[in-house]
């Protein structure tokens, strides 16, 4: 299992990848606020583990582990965001939010905030009673 740090390398560069087609160290330690020599030791690393292939000047592809484990890392990110706009979290707390939290929730954990947010999709007067029990819950 990946540690966060991992995690957060691996989501990087499956979402470069998914962009822009490749992954350079310079793009994910911008990405990540790191810096290049890092970013080339945590993808040895990553190469170690069998998430990803690494040749030194000629780059990296993920393997189909590290693929696998990079987009439930992406939708993962994505749900929690999506849960939080939900749960109606102001838009420019959801991004720290998530990234404070999404190292910190099990996988199961991760499952029921998914239904729930499938719930609430189904039928927008869930959502249009929640608000309204936000409102009431702020004004007293």
């Amino acid at each position: 299992m990946p540690t966060p740090s991992m995690e957060d390398y691996l989501e990087r560069i499956y979402k470069l990848i998914d962009e822009k087609g490749y992954a350079r160290v310079s793009d994910i330690a911008e990405g990540l606020e790191v810096h290049p020599s890092s970013v080339t030791k945590m993808i040895q690393k990553l190469d170690k583990d069998n998430y990803l292939v690494y040749e030194k000047y000629r780059g990296l592809v993920l393997t189909n582990k590290g693929k696998k484990m990079g987009k439930r890392l992406v939708d993962r990110h994505q749900l929690l965001e999506e849960f939080l706009t939900v749960i109606g979290v102001q838009e420019e707390n959801i991004y720290k939010d998530v990234e404070g939290i999404e190292h910190h929730l099990s996988w199961d954990s991760i499952t029921c905030i998914e239904t729930l947010v499938e719930y609430f999709k189904r039928d927008s007067s869930r959502m249009d009673e929640l608000k309204s029990l936000r409102s009431l819950m702020e004004s007293e």
